[in-house]
């Protein structure tokens, strides 16, 4: 993932809620426009275990897995690293949902095949 110039604040470091962005486009980029569509963020917990800092052309790296597939719900974690470490890991919850309806649905076996691609045991 790659940081912009207006993420950092005036001692160099990556704002705490400028990294929700970075996990977010990861997460945006598993689903792509086909059968991972349709996920919204329904929790959301998050440990910051240090600072990230901003470095011209510097790309971070997210690590997404998913932890959990439920009728409805997905679990997923996120770990952001810089320098080989660790700076951020977080635990969400991912629901299928219908816009039309305006309510969680069931994931379809289609849905599921998608996204136990990246599911660890």
């Amino acid at each position: 993932m790659q940081l912009r110039w207006g993420d950092s604040d005036v001692f160099g470091h990556v704002n705490h809620a400028r990294v929700l962005g970075l996990l977010e486009d990861a997460r945006l980029a598993m689903a792509g426009p086909g059968p991972g569509a349709g996920i919204i963020l329904a929790r959301l917990e998050i440990d910051y275990l240090r600072q990230v800092h901003y470095r011209v052309s510097e790309h971070l790296t997210v690590s997404s897995t998913i932890t959990r597939l439920g009728r409805s719900s997905i679990g997923m974690r996120q770990e952001l690293t810089q320098d080989g470490e660790v700076a951020l890991r977080a635990e969400m919850v991912l629901v299928n949902f219908d816009y039309a309806a305006d309510a969680t649905s069931p994931l379809t076996d289609v849905q599921r095949a998608h996204w136990t691609q990246w599911l660890v045991a």
